[in-house]
């Protein structure tokens, strides 16, 4: 399983930093975290930038076992 890294606001959603997700792509492993994590993950996840091992991830990316998927909320400031 890859590790999914979560920041801000899909953090906040999911109640967690980082978990275990299976899932031979980077589509599987996003669709298992929102069926595991929910509508409100989900709708966080629609807005973010996906990475995969550090360099930014198409959804048909492959993902093994030593791999990471990192979710990243756009950040607003002021």
């Amino acid at each position: 399983m890859a590790t999914l890294r979560l920041f801000a606001q899909a953090r906040e959603a999911a109640g967690t930093r980082s978990t275990e997700i299976p899932g031979a792509t980077v589509a599987e492993v996003l669709a298992a975290a929102q069926e595991q994590f929910g509508a409100d993950f989900a709708a966080v996840l629609a807005g973010s930038n996906v990475w995969l091992n550090g360099v930014q991830a198409e959804l048909t990316d492959p993902v093994t076992d030593s791999d990471e998927v990192a979710v990243l909320p756009p950040v607003s400031g002021g």
